[in-house]
């Protein structure tokens, strides 16, 4: 399969950055798109909305169903997969993007936060692929695809002061690990997918560091990844931790370069928990 086309995707938040340009990819194949996000109004710091990302997937000829909701309610989730199955008739791909930062240090750190990032980067995240596991054992290609780094246990990568954020982030890996082995007789994929680079966007803008901007890959990359990984047989491919480049890489890319805002690739900035190439 190398098409996304009549497939039906959910994925938590979209509505901008690395979510919104995975959604858009698929739809340019002709998928059907729904969105479980929060930003439903502008907001003074980040750009898009649910409802733009719905028109940038409709402009790329999918079908878009914009749901306004929080990943962390039961409830919400619940009512959002149902809402994409009657809709669609059926779901075949989850995305787990939405995501929460806070690279406060421990000491730091509030405890309001710790749990804002723990329940939307880990409980979000399991929830929306439990919710829709029924639903994508009647699929032909079922994956499950979480935006979460490899798992590395090594001192150094705990030194930048971030662990609370670690620990949210590895907590959605786990969800990877634990799903493919349970999963794996139902031929339902599911892996994580991570950049290489820093990729521009709004986390890296406004929280990390507006100056790697310049030393950031864009978020099409991942999203071509994205596309690469979904369009594989899921029984073949599960319980798998993705960069981007090298997944491109074994699609038979050799030049990285439209991907690029540095002007050199040696001048990109490594993201969290990657080595060099």
């Amino acid at each position: 399969m190398s098409t996304l086309a009549g497939r039906t995707l959910i994925m938590s938040g979209g509505s901008r950055g690395i979510g919104e340009a995975i959604a858009v990819r698929a739809a340019r194949d002709g998928a059907n798109v729904a969105l479980l996000a929060k930003t439903a109004e502008p907001h003074p710091k980040l750009p898009g909305t649910i409802h733009t990302a719905a028109r940038a997937i409709e402009e790329a000829g999918g079908q878009a169903l914009p749901i306004v909701g929080d990943i962390r309610d039961d409830a919400t989730v619940e009512a959002a997969v149902a809402r994409t199955v009657e809709q669609f008739g059926g779901l075949d791909i989850v995305v787990n993007n939405a995501s929460a930062i806070d690279l406060t240090p421990s000491e730091s750190i509030s405890m309001k936060r710790y749990d804002l990032m723990q329940d939307i980067n880990a409980r979000g995240s399991f929830l929306l692929s439990r919710t829709a596991i029924p639903h994508l054992r009647r699929a032909d290609n079922p994956h499950i695809l979480t935006l979460s780094p490899p798992i590395r246990l090594e001192e150094k990568w705990f030194t930048a002061g971030h662990l609370a954020y670690s620990i949210a982030k590895y907590s959605m890996s786990l969800v990877t690990v634990g799903l493919a082995a349970e999963l794996r007789k139902d031929g339902i994929a599911a892996n994580s997918l991570w950049p290489r680079t820093t990729i521009d966007t709004a986390a890296i803008r406004n929280v990390v560091g507006a100056e790697l901007v310049d030393r950031s890959r864009t978020p099409e990359i991942m999203a071509d990844a994205a596309h690469a990984v979904l369009t594989r047989p899921s029984r073949e491919v599960t319980g798998n931790f993705f960069i981007d480049d090298e997944v491109l890489a074994a699609e038979g890319v050799t030049d990285f370069a439209k991907y690029r805002q540095a002007e050199r690739e040696e001048d990109l900035h490594l993201d969290f928990w990657v080595d060099p190439a």
